[in-house]
């Protein structure tokens, strides 16, 4: 297995998004569904539309995943992907939410794999791509923004601090200093 890094910029990200966002819903709400929860591709590609949407069809705040303790919080990425999805597809409240040619089948990892490689490359992405870099990406961005590594450690199931850190591809030189300032 090949190493796979996250997209570290954002405007890559933003390319891709817009990329995606014309060419295919689905594809669109599963990158975007992926950057922004760090689930698994193997969980993502299981999902089904009552996972994700209450009986009337609205987003809903958590997802609980089949990997993870706790819930995972939808943010308005999500939804707003998840509501232009539900406006261009006909799909039943059983069913893939990301499916392949049926309803009744969920896309493959190889699938996923294409959609997000071929992204990344109209993007001009030059990093490692794969499907981890969904999970990566979402690592990275969220200790870049003060997410505590604990946190990231505890939702990836990883044994050390330094294990999440290398596997969001944070550099040594990319480490910040947080700034604790109580002012009391």
């Amino acid at each position: 297995m090949n190493f796979v890094d996250p997209i570290r910029n954002i405007e890559h990200i933003r390319h891709m998004k817009r990329y995606l966002k014309k060419h295919s819903c689905r594809d669109y709400l599963l990158f975007t569904l992926g950057i922004n929860t760090g689930l698994r591709i193997s969980v993502l590609l299981r999902l089904t539309v009552s996972d994700i949407l209450t009986e009337n069809l609205t987003p809903k705040t958590y997802l609980l995943a089949e990997d993870q303790k706790s819930p995972i919080y939808i943010n308005s990425s999500v939804k707003d992907a998840l509501l232009h999805f539900l406006d261009h597809t006909e799909i039943s409240f059983d069913s893939y939410l990301f499916f392949s040619n049926s309803p009744s089948k969920p896309l493959t990892r190889q699938q996923a794999y294409r959609i997000i490689k071929k992204a990344a490359c109209e993007a001009g992405v030059e990093a490692n791509i794969g499907t981890h870099t969904l999970r990566k990406t979402f690592g990275y961005h969220a200790y870049r923004q003060g997410v505590a590594i604990s946190l990231l450690q505890e939702r990836f199931h990883h044994a050390t601090p330094s294990e999440t850190l290398r596997y969001i591809g944070v550099l040594k030189e990319e480490k910040h200093v947080p700034l604790i300032d109580v002012r009391l």
